[in-house]
């Protein structure tokens, strides 16, 4: 059975804003190594669109970013959307009963799907379906924006934490 993880880069009062601070070298290969293990990724549409900067190769590129693209490009991925906006190569769009799709994937795959968004995630959130949260805590306070959590803090365990690179600290937290 896989295992849904929503994980995201947070700042110290609890916002995330990708463009507001990026993972430096060290933890953007951990994010490299993780997409190359992830059995997929399940997407809401804004992510997704943000994230299909990743179907076409850039020039600037270095290794990195080549090794992320490919693995993010191999591995499937579902976008739940109420529109019926195309999605791209290797992708999948869930419509419907949301709810009874997320728990027919995590019934058919094994090992861990990633869990893309702060909105996806809080629709998951009550209905109890995401199994870890991993927060990518960085130095940074960013005052406002979208919070990790963009709607019920459910009752979290710490399960592990680790320091990834000089600023980074990763705390996983599980259902309690």
């Amino acid at each position: 059975m896989a295992r849904l993880v929503f994980g995201m880069n947070q700042s110290l009062d609890g916002y995330v804003d990708h463009m507001k601070f990026a993972p430096d070298a060290t933890l953007f290969r951990h994010f490299v190594a993780e997409a190359q293990g992830q059995t997929g990724s399940l997407y809401g549409r804004k992510i997704y669109e943000i994230m299909r900067y990743w179907d076409e190769d850039q020039s600037e590129w270095g290794a990195d970013e080549r090794a992320f693209a490919t693995a993010w490009r191999r591995q499937p991925k579902w976008v739940v959307s109420r529109s019926a906006s195309p999605v791209g190569p290797n992708a999948t769009l869930l419509e419907g009963d949301l709810e009874a799709a997320i728990r027919e994937l995590k019934a058919t795959r094994d090992g861990e799907i990633e869990v893309a968004g702060p909105d996806l995630a809080r629709s998951l959130t009550e209905r109890g379906l995401i199994d870890e949260y991993r927060i990518y805590l960085h130095p940074v306070v960013l005052g406002d924006g979208t919070p990790y959590f963009a709607g019920p803090q459910p009752p979290l365990r710490l399960a592990s934490h680790d320091r990834i690179g000089e600023d980074v600290i990763r705390l996983s937290y599980v259902p309690a």
